[in-house]
């Protein structure tokens, strides 16, 4: 049977970019995908996704594992890998493991053998774990970084840097940074960016948590932000700084400075309240599609990306 291999050799290009040829062809160059649909039409290639991964013998099925649901920061960036999958015929499914235990490798080991590749996000476990979990599954880490696995981060340490150093240079002298889940790889990146602008600065930084990056979280962290008399505070994820913010508010008294996102800056009518905003969907978007190629091209050495992350002060 022809097969996608048969037209990128004809054609003089790679597996990836004989693929996108017909699933992207707008990200191709127009010579090029002229020569990938004149080779695949010499040699009778069909673009059917669906007959192409039964034949290759896949199931045409990728996952996309968080470790909840109930954190939405997850929901872009399933919305992102789910429209790059279905446009090159795969089915996503997303599937919860937070895998921080050994006792998880047994079912996650059922999962592996069900799909052809894996987007999968973990902050917490440790990097033994997550490599044996892996196992020779195509997949690709989200918002993480281990050795030799493939992975995109959203840059979001780079950000919060920024945003301690314009906090410093607008006049604030005493900060906090409200930590996320313990473990979290994110986490231990954001706190070493924040702690090292604020040495450079010379502002007091105090750090509470760790915390889980939830409202509930946010309130019962107030206590400790409100001994810390901050003039601004830095919050793991937007969830946990509205919690701090009402429990401020609750108790009849004015919130510090919370940095948070656009679109709760733009709700609360704070144009001076800095933002940042990942582009959830984009980072999916890109984690299913480096998935993609490393599924054309499973000899192809593990790369690392890091996305932008936009900061409005």
């Amino acid at each position: 049977m022809v097969t996608i291999a048969d037209v990128a050799r004809l054609a003089g290009v790679s597996k990836a970019t004989a693929s996108r040829a017909f699933s992207r062809p707008a990200v191709v160059a127009p010579e090029t995908a002229r020569r990938v649909h004149e080779a695949a039409e010499r040699i009778g290639f069909v673009a059917n996704s669906a007959a192409r991964l039964l034949a290759g013998g896949r199931s045409g099925i990728l996952a996309l594992v968080v470790p909840t649901l109930d954190n939405t920061y997850f929901s872009p960036i399933i919305a992102g890998a789910q429209a790059r999958a279905d446009a090159d015929g795969y089915q996503l499914t997303v599937v919860v493991h937070p895998l921080e235990s050994a006792s998880e490798l047994s079912a996650f080991a059922r999962l592996t053998r069900q799909v052809d590749g894996l987007i999968v996000v973990a902050p917490r476990g440790t990097d033994d774990l997550i490599q044996t979990a892996l196992g020779t599954t195509p997949a690709v880490l989200v918002d993480r970084e281990i050795e030799g696995v493939t992975s995109i981060v959203a840059d979001t340490a780079t950000a919060f840097g920024s945003l301690v150093d314009h906090l410093v240079r607008d006049g604030h002298r005493r900060i906090v940074y409200v930590g996320g889940p313990a473990g979290s790889w994110q986490d231990r990146q954001r706190a070493a960016a924040v702690t090292g602008a604020a040495a450079q600065g010379g502002a007091h930084l105090t750090v509470v948590g760790p915390c889980a990056s939830t409202f509930a979280a946010g309130i019962e962290a107030a206590q400790q932000v409100r001994a810390a008399a901050p003039s601004a505070v830095v919050p793991y994820a937007t969830t946990l700084g509205l919690g701090i913010r009402f429990a401020y508010l609750t108790a009849g008294d004015a919130p510090p400075l919370i940095s948070s996102e656009r679109a709760i800056v733009q709700a609360l009518g704070r144009p001076d309240v800095p933002a940042i905003d990942v582009d959830g969907h984009e980072l999916g978007r890109t984690a299913a599609e480096t998935l993609l190629e490393r599924l054309a091209e499973p000899d192809a050495k593990p790369v690392r990306a890091r996305l932008d992350v936009s900061l409005s002060v």
